[in-house]
């Protein structure tokens, strides 16, 4: 696999250590078991998959080689690089601004930018829009083009669909920067329909089934669908498509349900003309990291430490997986570990930052189970875990508890 040329303080002692043991020891990727650091009075139970992917370091990658190789121009980022406060921070303190926001809400007038300039594509890709509006401006948008490989192959197979005119489902956010873009590529080939869960899924296979008037498809999914849309027409054969950060297991089920309500219309002796199977989609690192977390349900941990940006999707779906069976503190950071007794965390029912305090139970050893997100450095990671160790007296020593793994 290709190897990026990332920034040193993304890195970590610890964690990189970890996984370099654990790639070494398992190159294929079959053991989904947890890495367990016994400090003593602490044990934190590591995921085996976490952080960093391959697009996420591919972005970062090509983003410092933009602003080492144009010295003295402008560099503008479409939106967030990635979803990451440290990343994006530093990014902006090296002179890169942000022409959009998550959103696609502008944050300077494009007449700010012009063909001398330097334009980022984030990873998450970007529409045929603002694509156009690069060009128009003499701007190469494939030159620091660091759009996922992934997202890229979901359009590839979204633009498929259209050629067998196949109407495509894409289970994610709509106002997500991914989404609006396997949107925007996918309706220069076909019609889309956005679904955000398995309860839209529902809504939407009602809907084929006649047990909701057609009419209702365009106010419950408005702004969801592409122009020109017509319900009894583009409803008769879908293939489903993702954003890459969404729950694996909700896409499959989403894709499983759909494919039912199908057979259901049509029989399944007619299910090849009517509904496409397109798992092959799904992301390798988004199902990597989610399997990884279910894998930390099974170690019996006091509480579980999940650190990534609070707007990170794929991040909150790991907070999901936990929450059902642990105490989950999402953290953006080590700053958000206030003290022993205090921590500050993103609750993402609310979308609000709370404060709870005692989150540290007084039991010998504390077990705490720890992931993060795709777009995470390791380096935070590392930071996590050294502050909760400086609350400990008889630590054992860093080296010598990484040097006895296996």
């Amino acid at each position: 696999m290709k190897k990026f040329d990332i920034p040193d303080f993304f890195r970590s002692s610890i964690i990189s250590e970890i996984k370099q043991r654990r790639k070494l020891d398992d190159p294929r990727k079959k053991d989904f078991a947890p890495t367990i650091l016994d400090f003593g009075p602490v044990q934190f139970i590591i995921a085996r998959h976490f952080g960093f992917c391959y697009g996420v370091e591919n972005a970062i990658d090509i983003a410092y080689k933009a602003i080492d190789e144009n010295p003295g121009k402008k560099i503008f980022l479409l939106s967030e690089m990635i979803h990451n406060p440290l990343v994006n921070d530093d990014l902006r303190k090296r002179g890169i601004n942000f022409i959009m926001d998550n959103y696609g809400n502008p944050l300077l007038n494009w007449n700010e930018v012009d063909s001398n300039d330097v334009v980022i594509i984030p990873a998450f890709g970007t529409t045929i829009e603002t694509e156009n509006i690069l060009r128009e401006k003499g701007i190469d948008p494939v030159r620091y083009n660091t759009t996922c490989p992934f997202v890229e192959r979901v359009w590839s197979r979204a633009e498929a669909l259209g050629e067998q005119n196949f109407t495509v489902i894409i289970h994610g956010k709509a106002v997500h920067e991914e989404t609006r873009a396997t949107f925007s590529h996918t309706t220069e080939k076909t019609k889309a329909v956005v679904v955000r869960d398995l309860d839209e899924a529902a809504y939407l296979s009602k809907i084929i089934l006649d047990e909701i008037h057609t009419d209702e498809f365009y106010k419950f999914f408005s702004l969801k669908y592409s122009a020109g849309f017509d319900v009894g027409i583009d409803l008769e054969r879908l293939g489903v498509v993702n954003q890459t950060t969404m729950l694996a297991s909700e896409t499959l089920a989403i894709s499983e349900l759909l494919r039912e309500t199908m057979i259901k219309k049509y029989g399944e002796e007619n299910i090849k003309d009517h509904f496409a199977d397109t798992r092959d989609t799904l992301c390798y690192a988004t199902n990597d990291n989610q399997s990884a977390t279910q894998a930390l349900i099974k170690e019996n941990a006091d509480l579980a430490l999940v650190i990534g940006g609070y707007n990170s999707s794929n991040t909150t779906h790991l907070y999901e997986i936990l929450e059902k069976v642990m105490p989950v503190y999402f953290i953006s950071g080590s700053e958000k570990i206030k003290s022993q007794k205090t921590i500050s965390h993103f609750n993402i029912h609310n979308r609000s930052e709370d404060t709870t305090e005692n989150y540290l139970p007084e039991t010998f050893p504390v077990k705490i189970a720890v992931t993060s997100g795709a777009s995470c450095p390791d380096s935070v990671v590392d930071d996590v875990l050294k502050k909760i160790l400086s609350f400990y007296g008889n630590v054992k020593n860093v080296e010598d508890i990484t040097g006895g793994l296996k």
